[in-house]
């Protein structure tokens, strides 16, 4: 992943919480469809997530997929 690509990255917000049901933090990433991962911990669950935040932009980009701009914080009503 070049510089760029990790500062882009970066820019995306990540949604991370506790689930009961799965007893595991889970990290979700809204701006980029079905990108989430879960973890033992909050700091797991957010290390997992990048790693699939990397995977989900390499075959997007491998696929010539659109690749959402990243709109920092999302607002929700």
């Amino acid at each position: 992943m070049t510089l760029v690509e990790k500062d882009i990255m970066e820019r995306y917000e990540i949604i991370l919480y506790w689930s009961e049901e799965d007893a595991a933090y889970i990290a979700e990433v809204p701006e980029l469809p079905s990108c989430m991962a879960h973890g033992e911990s909050y700091e797991a669950a957010l290390s997992n997530v990048k790693d699939v935040m990397a995977l989900w932009l390499e075959v997007a980009k491998e696929f010539e997929r659109s690749i959402p701009e990243p709109r920092g914080r999302l607002m929700y009503a």
